[in-house]
């Protein structure tokens, strides 16, 4: 991640993502807040992105758009319901960042599988490079 706005578009596209269901749960919340955390957005900044939307920035590089896929993914298991909604929508950005349909339906199968829903970093990528052959 290498600019400042790329990671304030990232957090409000999570955002918004959040809100699919109709309203953020508190796990969805926390998961958020420690994202803006990691990407060292102020505690303010990422409050005000609730209500104001960052401007849209497209991310370049194949594996920031497949980190911000996995990290959508674990949003949408947070609150502990998958919502069809939120099905759908995770989908449609992956496809609009790019990322290959069959390889996304692997890795959200994965994660589904697995106890945590966490998936190995290896794996996930081992998917998305699979779909390259």
């Amino acid at each position: 991640m290498s600019t400042y706005e790329e990671k304030l578009s990232l957090l409000s596209e999570m955002i918004a993502f959040a809100r699919i269901d109709g309203e953020i749960h508190e796990r969805e919340y926390q998961f958020l807040a420690i994202v803006a955390s990691q990407l060292s957005i102020d505690k303010n900044v990422f409050e005000s992105l609730f209500e104001h939307e960052a401007e849209k920035v497209a991310i370049k590089s194949e594996h920031q758009r497949i980190l911000q896929f996995y990290r959508l993914a674990l949003l949408m298991h947070a609150d502990g319901v998958l919502h069809e909604n939120e099905q759908i929508a995770i989908r449609e950005m992956g496809i609009n960042m790019g990322l290959s349909p069959f390889a996304m339906k692997s890795v959200l199968q994965e994660m589904e599988k697995s106890p945590t829903g966490l998936i190995d970093p290896d794996i996930m990528l081992a998917l998305f490079r699979a779909q390259h052959n």
